[in-house]
């Protein structure tokens, strides 16, 4: 099993920054693409950024102002997030999948709220 712990959200005023960190643990697969997903209330849950083997993606809402990174020794993923809207206010969900199998897992959610 594997073990999904964020940390890092909180309330900001509008063009603010926050950082969020998703350490993994357990039986984590390799390799794996790792990477932030976010749900507004009301809405459908969407990708905001991920990053496997080196390579980035991420959503067009945030390109240009969130930045993914990955440690692959202490297996943890952030998201530098700057510039910050008020629709960037959601849980944002940690999630790491298996890349040569089926094999998918989330975190919990940490909520980031933006004040204008």
């Amino acid at each position: 099993q594997v073990r999904l712990v964020e940390s890092g959200g909180g309330g900001v005023q509008a063009g603010g920054s926050l950082r969020l960190s998703c350490a993994a643990s357990g039986s984590i697969p390799s390799p794996n693409a790792m990477g932030w997903y976010r749900q507004a209330p009301g809405k459908q849950r969407e990708l905001v950024a991920t990053t496997s083997l080196g390579r980035s993606n991420l959503g067009d809402s945030v390109k240009g102002r969130f930045t993914i990174s990955r440690d692959n020794v202490a297996n943890t993923v952030y998201l530098q997030m700057n510039s910050l809207k008020p629709e960037d206010t959601a849980i944002y969900y940690c999630n790491l999948r298996a890349l040569i199998y089926v094999a998918e897992y989330w975190g919990e959610g940490t909520l980031v709220t933006v004040s204008s």
